[in-house]
């Protein structure tokens, strides 16, 4: 398994971003997939998860901003990010069971 996120970048504190992340070599549609943030000096963290049912639960952090979805057609899981914060800035990670896709950097200024 193979996974490939991409589409961060810098924003203005309210902007928007959307992450992608392109599965290869696993069946992606019967796999929950996650997204996790890790923030330089801390520790990592649950943003969002969706299973291949499209059941989604995020981090109380992120409800209600962020937005996890999945195109099994696409092998591709999606990450809105709505209403960006300066503590959102981090190295978002795509995961699908064990495995974690290179990171993609997010930040966001006041």
């Amino acid at each position: 398994v193979q996974l490939q996120a991409s589409g961060g970048g810098s924003v203005q504190e309210g902007g928007s971003l959307r992450l992608s992340c392109r599965a290869s070599g696993s069946i992606f549609s019967i796999g929950a997939m996650s997204w996790f943030r890790q923030a330089q000096g801390e520790q990592r963290e649950l943003v969002a998860s969706i299973t291949s049912g499209d059941s989604a639960n995020y981090a109380e952090s992120v409800k209600g901003r962020f937005t996890i979805s999945r195109d099994n057609a696409k092998n591709t899981v999606f990450l809105q990010m709505d209403s960006l914060k300066p503590e959102d800035t981090a190295a978002y990670y795509c995961a699908q069971g064990a495995v974690r896709g290179q990171g993609t950097q997010v930040t966001v200024s006041s």
